[in-house]
Order: C-alpha cells, then structure tokens, then sequence
C-alpha cells in the first residue's frame, strides 16, 4: 500500500521519538517535517542529517546554539526554549504531531499543534491528564483527532472501532504489568534504589516512565488520560505481568473486545500515523503457543496506594490531576537525585494533594500555576 503522511515529532531522541523515526525509516512515504529534543544534540544531529527536517528545536537554548554550529552546512532552521517548542508543534505542513515529550512541558506545544489544524498522536499523556478538559474542547472545535500512542490506549482505541454508540460501553479494562515490585509489601521497598526500580520487566521506556510504572503513578495517569479519551470513569485496572493484552472494552451486554500484541511500542505508534489504515510490520509476530496462560490479577493499592490518589484526583477534578502529577514529577527528580526514598514518592503526592486547594474548571493558568505550587510543595519536603 502506497502511504505518504507528514510528520512532526516532539521528542524525538526519546524511547517513542526513537522509534516513530523508525518507521519513517521503514516507509519512506512518511515525512518528518519537524523534530524536538531536549538537550541531546548527540543524537538529535544525526536524526537531522539523516530525515532532513525543515526545523528543530532544542530546549536547552545553550546546546541549541551548539546545534546550530553543528548544523551549519545544513538547510535546517534551528529553534529554542519553550516558545521554539511551541512554535515547532504549529509549524510547516505536517499533518500529525508526534508528541513524546516527557510531563506536563507537553501540554502548551500540543495546544498550539491543534490551533495549527494538526492531528495529534498523544505519547504525552500528562497532556490530558492536566488539561483534558481544555484539549479534548480546543479538539472538537479544531476538527483534529486525538490518536493514542499509549499501548493501553491504543489497544482501547482499536477495540472500539465496532462501538457504534459510546453509551454500549460498560467499562474500561485498563491492564497493567504491575512493574519490577509486584507481590512486594512496603516494609520490602523501603532500600529501593532507582537502578531498582529502572529494571521493567517488559518494556524499554525512557526513566522517568519506567519509574511511575513500578510505583503505579503511570497506570493511574493512564486512568485519568482514559477518561478524557473515551468519556468513561469507569475504568477498571488489572495486573496483567505478560503484557500482551494491551488493554480491552467490556459492553453493556458483557461482551468483551481486546488487542493483543508483543509488549513493542511500535504498532500503537504505526498505527497512530497511518489511521484509519493499517501497514504491514515484520519483527513483532505473536506468538499465542508461547503464551498458553493468560493471568490477570487484582492490583496493590495499599502497597502502591498512588494508583488509589489517581482514582482520587480524578474524581476530584478540578486541577487536583494536576497535583498529583506534578507533585509525582518532583517527587521522582528527587528519588533519582538520592533526595527523596522510594516510598516518599507516594508519601509526597498524598502532602501536595492535601495541601492544595481545588479549583474547579481550571484555566490554563490556573493548571500551569498549579503545576508550580505542586512542584514547589515536593522540593521543599
């Protein structure tokens, strides 16, 4: 099948960034109009030299003077900070924006992307975690589609292609792998270094990820980026350690419909760039004699009690989503700086959310003032 889709990518040195280039690589009918990183130009200077985009940006403004020297001899516009970011995300003729930015930095360049007319492919699930309400709105009035890139939510997604009417949903099965710790109590985390808790047992993802998978921060982001997704907050978590169903809808006459896959990001990416169609992939074959005992289990939310303030902040509402992800996105630089012990990841999402009041249909300032106030409650703990 012949294909041709223009692209931007926002973190394009990351874990999705890295491997969104390679099916570019593998279609050629894919484009990359734009790219991001954050400060590797290492790497970023290769991706530019070999997809040829129109314009980058680094964030970090003194390794984007760097690149800018490094990429001299190219046609290359090279851009900075985070009104750059911004201005990549809006700019030049992609059709979809790719965005794998890590936090809640990802909220304002997805916002210019859909002002710009661009369909989103969401690898950036703070985005409507904190601001899904202003999102999914900005959306409808812009005519784009909001495309998962998440597993999870792709698998969600695909599985509601039969779904005529939304009402026929009964709920959400939301899986989880239960990350390095499953089975552990807390008196058993107490020594957890970050080497400890960076070893996933089935995914490569990027540290800050992989992190909120073992805590289960990441599974109750999930269940708040769901809800604005699919219209539902009846969202049911199931530890699932093989990670090959990715996620699954039941229905009102208890029907349930689910996708399977190998635990590889590239399928939710592919298909999120060539939607409503599908391309042929090599190297990602299921095999189902392998994998004879499908288990799912009930999650640890007294062990891992932060997925429990994700169901909280959720129904909650407000900017309270916000608090919790920004408090988890200090409390884990300060966990990977040796600041903060494993447990008092939680310990400080449950101090941020107790001491910031709620406030109701959040402006944007309001979200990006509570992202500060958060962060700053965390770091001074």
């Amino acid at each position: 099948m012949e294909f041709e889709h223009k692209i931007s990518v926002l973190g394009s040195t990351g874990s999705i960034g890295t491997q969104t280039l390679e099916i570019a690589r593998e279609y050629k009918g894919i484009r990359v109009e734009a790219m991001t990183a954050r400060k590797n130009i290492a790497l970023l200077e290769k991706q530019v030299r070999e997809f040829k985009p129109r314009l980058v940006c680094v964030t970090d403004e003194d390794k984007a003077k760097e690149l800018k020297i490094k990429l001299a001899d190219t046609d290359t516009k090279v851009v900075s900070g985070e009104e750059g970011l911004a201005e990549t995300a809006a700019s030049g003729n992609a059709q979809t924006v790719v965005t794998a930015v890590v936090g809640i930095s990802g909220l304002l360049p997805t916002i210019e992307a859909i002002k710009a007319g661009k369909n989103i492919a969401l690898a950036n699930k703070e985005t409507l975690v904190t601001g899904g309400h202003i999102v999914t709105r900005l959306a409808r009035e812009h005519g784009i589609k909001l495309l998962p890139v998440d597993s999870e939510h792709s698998a969600i997604f695909q599985s509601l292609e039969c779904c005529r009417d939304r009402r026929e949903i009964k709920r959400i099965l939301l899986t989880a792998s239960g990350g390095p710790f499953f089975g552990k109590k807390r008196e058993e985390l107490t020594n957890v270094k970050p080497a400890d808790a960076l070893k996933h047992p089935n995914w490569n993802m990027g540290a800050k990820v992989t992190i909120d998978s073992s805590t289960l921060v990441n599974k109750g982001l999930e269940v708040m980026e769901a809800r604005w997704l699919f219209g539902t907050e009846n969202i049911k978590v199931l530890v699932h350690r093989q990670s090959v169903v990715h996620s699954a809808v039941e229905f009102c006459d208890n029907a349930v419909i689910a996708q399977l896959g190998v635990p590889d990001m590239k399928l939710p990416i592919q298909y999120a760039l060539t939607y409503p169609h599908r391309l042929p992939m090599s190297g990602n074959e299921l095999d189902l004699f392998a994998y004879r005992d499908l288990m799912f289990e009930e999650p640890d939310t007294e062990t891992f009690f932060a997925l429990k303030l994700a169901y909280d902040a959720m129904k909650a509402g407000g900017v309270m989503p916000t608090v919790f992800n920004s408090a988890d996105e200090a409390a884990v630089d300060m966990f990977m700086k040796g600041k903060l012990s494993y447990l008092g990841i939680s310990d400080a999402i449950a101090n941020a959310m107790n001491k910031i009041q709620n406030k109701e249909n959040p402006s944007l300032d309001d979200i990006l003032e509570t992202d500060k106030a958060a962060k700053e409650i965390v770091y001074s703990m």
